[in-house]
């Protein structure tokens, strides 16, 4: 078998892409077709653990929920994970191959083109249709020599492209013929039609605007999706726009830093989609305010980022905040922050060395080669409550902080509690995900009723309502056609 195939390339980054190939997955599982996701090449710093214990994109595993399958690393098969502002650690097929430059990854990128086909023909064997998304824009001239993330995989598969344009931004005639307009002429041909996305108004003030773009470029437009407000759905890699507002009276203030390499903040979605509490991300050049709950995130380039936190006077800021009963939490990265030390004489995220932790916890940390990589199921010691979630670290650590764990995770200890209680730490992501185990932990804080969101069923709820999106605002009977699905 060799599945029917449709991508999905974006005029600019944050386009719309991961949210209509989700939206597409669920509308074809919907239809009863055998569908799976596809992204040759994702740069981001937030990931998932697949069934295979690999590591992907968050957007792909998310993509795979629509289809109702369980993710696995050949959905996609190159992610780049920026430890600088020129380097990055290059995961493939899953597994990490070292960091690289950005020139070194481009004469690289023969090597990697041929694990993605190689990903990509295991996937066409195995299911009806695969949706695929490409990345940044088709556009990107400067990155057109040895393309596997755009117009080069849809060349070297043959597969036709839906071209998608961000309304809300202004300019979306524009972008999409400036953009077919730096295609290739068989790239240009292989663009089947356009989807134009986050619509907010009266569609009969847009209509002439349509029948222009048709016939400037001969080709349909496939639907215009409106603006999904409210909608919550795991970013790919940035940080979501907080509304600002003054603090609310008696609601639990919670500060996450913002690290230059912060990694897989959607941990935090579950607190910042809760209305009881007053939760912020606090920017590089923000003064922290006062906080019941610090929490320090994951890190890309946890030594760098430690840095940077001293450099903005946190050390003083947590100190205080401790001195006067605040609560310090730290996971992954930051967990590894709290302790006395991180060495790292491999140089698996920078320059091989060591530096001085926070010291908030009686423990070291070493950074090593392989990569520990696993979806994991326990509770939290204190109280016994269900957690679960993902590890995806490179460091391990020792100490006598060890002895008081946080959790229990398939039968093992992880992480570490201060004897007072006010500082813990943990490698398990999505700790909050689960709302008994998200109330249990802010009752620690004060909260007696969190009432905190179940994620999952958020999560279920954003994708339904992309599908419908798709079902009642594009040209289904068309969109089937261009797979060559008409018959389902």
């Amino acid at each position: 078998m060799t599945a029917r195939v449709v991508m999905v390339q974006g005029c600019t980054s944050d386009a719309g892409k991961s949210a209509l190939v989700t939206a597409l997955c669920r509308w074809l599982k919907r239809q009863g077709v055998r569908v799976a996701p596809f992204k040759p090449q994702n740069m981001a710093l937030n990931s998932a653990v697949t069934m295979d214990g690999g590591e992907i994109g968050r957007a792909q595993a998310v993509q795979a929920q629509a289809c109702g399958l369980a993710s696995h690393s050949d959905m996609n098969p190159v992610l780049l994970k920026p430890n600088s502002d020129t380097g990055c650690q290059v995961i493939l097929q899953g597994r990490a191959l070292s960091n690289m430059e950005a020139q070194a990854y481009h004469d690289y990128k023969p090597r990697a083109r041929a694990a993605v086909l190689d990903s990509f023909a295991r996937l066409s064997a195995q299911y009806e249709a695969i949706v695929v998304e490409g990345a940044g824009s088709p556009a990107e001239v400067n990155l057109r020599q040895g393309d596997i993330a755009n117009m080069g995989f849809a060349e070297a598969v043959d597969c036709p492209v839906i071209l998608i344009a961000d309304i809300d931004r202004g300019g979306v005639f524009a972008h999409i013929v400036g953009t077919l307009a730096l295609l290739s002429e068989s790239e240009r041909a292989r663009v089947q039609g356009f989807v134009i996305n986050r619509f907010r108004g009266d569609l009969a003030l847009l209509q002439s605007g349509l029948d222009w773009l048709e016939a400037e470029t001969g080709k349909p437009v496939l639907g215009v999706l409106p603006y999904l407000h409210g909608l919550n759905l795991e970013a790919e890699d940035a940080l979501p726009v907080l509304p600002t507002t003054a603090a609310a009276e008696g609601r639990l203030r919670v500060l996450v830093p913002v690290l230059p390499r912060i990694a897989n903040h959607t941990d935090f979605d579950p607190l910042r989609l809760n209305p009881r509490l007053d939760f912020r991300f606090v920017g590089p050049d923000e003064t922290p305010p006062p906080a019941d709950l610090v929490i320090l995130p994951g890190s890309k380039s946890v030594r760098a980022d430690l840095d940077f936190l001293r450099r903005g006077g946190w050390p003083d800021y947590l100190a205080r905040h401790l001195r006067y009963g605040g609560r310090l939490l730290g996971i992954c990265g930051g967990f590894q922050m709290l302790g006395r030390a991180i060495h790292d004489p491999l140089g698996i995220e920078g320059a091989p060395g060591s530096s001085p932790g926070l010291g908030l916890l009686d423990l070291e940390t070493t950074l090593a080669a392989e990569k520990q990589l696993r979806n994991v199921h326990g509770e939290l010691v204190a109280g016994g409550v269900p957690v679960a979630g993902y590890e995806i670290h490179a460091g391990v650590s020792s100490g006598p902080a060890l002895a008081r764990p946080m959790c229990r995770l398939d039968g093992r200890p992880d992480g570490a509690v201060s004897a007072d209680g006010q500082v813990m730490g943990t490698y398990l992501h999505g700790l909050f995900d689960a709302p008994a185990a998200a109330d249990a932990l802010l009752a620690t804080t004060g909260v007696a009723q969190a009432a905190s969101p179940d994620i999952g069923k958020l999560r279920e709820a954003a994708i339904d309502r992309l599908a419908d999106a798709v079902a009642g605002h594009l040209d289904t009977a068309r969109l089937l056609a261009i797979m060559g699905l008409a018959s389902c």
